[in-house]
């Protein structure tokens, strides 16, 4: 289905091409927003991504996945943005998109249990955050956006062991970050523990 679309859009096809951006645009969106931290950098590294890819289609060879070229270009002006305001202050934190979307999930409309569980996921996007970028960049690729270590390795242009080792690595440096700074009585996450699953595969305690 997407090839068919591809291949009508590089035809010049317009409706083909806005078929794919309504295929693929929450995808971009949500890995510019893990890496990013911010939904603003993100709708605009979603608008960016999708002219680049428009009007560099007709250079796209096929030779992987059309979500797999977008990923890479994400993941380029992801990284950009982030570095450009990656000291963020620690009273941001709270506000953070990504800790508030997993406490929502969590809390289950408990405004005190989702006082409790704030602290938390802001301590572990705080860690995810420190993580070197190539590495941190594997963990949402794999971990958030459900890429197989294949995928990974495809968009990062390394090989799938590399991916295996960052994810290893990166759990570990998470569980370390995560024992040194989460306080003694810090609650024990709801039953999805959204980003506590999903980016370290261990429940937080």
């Amino acid at each position: 289905m997407a090839a068919a679309l591809v291949a009508r859009a590089k035809a010049g096809d317009v409706r083909s091409f806005e078929a794919l951006v309504r295929r693929y645009r929450p995808r971009i969106f949500a890995l510019a927003l893990h890496l990013t931290g911010s939904a603003h950098d993100a709708d605009d590294i979603a608008q960016e991504v999708f002219l680049s890819a428009f009007r560099s289609l007709h250079a796209f060879e096929g030779r992987s996945e059309f979500f797999t070229w977008l990923y890479r270009m994400t993941v380029n002006k992801a990284l950009s943005a982030f570095r450009s305001h990656k000291r963020r202050r620690e009273d941001e934190l709270d506000e953070d998109p990504r800790v508030e979307l997993a406490v929502e999930v969590d809390a289950r409309g408990n405004p005190v249990r989702a006082a409790e569980l704030r602290q938390s996921y802001a301590l572990l996007v705080e860690a995810l955050d420190a993580l070197p970028s190539d590495m941190r960049t594997t963990v949402v690729l794999v971990t958030l956006q459900g890429l197989s270590y294949g995928e990974a390795a495809v968009v990062q242009g390394v090989p799938e062991g590399t991916i295996a080792w960052r994810i290893h690595d990166a759990r570990r440096r998470l569980a370390l970050a995560l024992a040194t700074e989460q306080p003694d009585d810090a609650p024990t996450p709801g039953t999805s523990a959204e980003l506590a699953r999903m980016l370290t595969g261990y429940e937080l305690h």
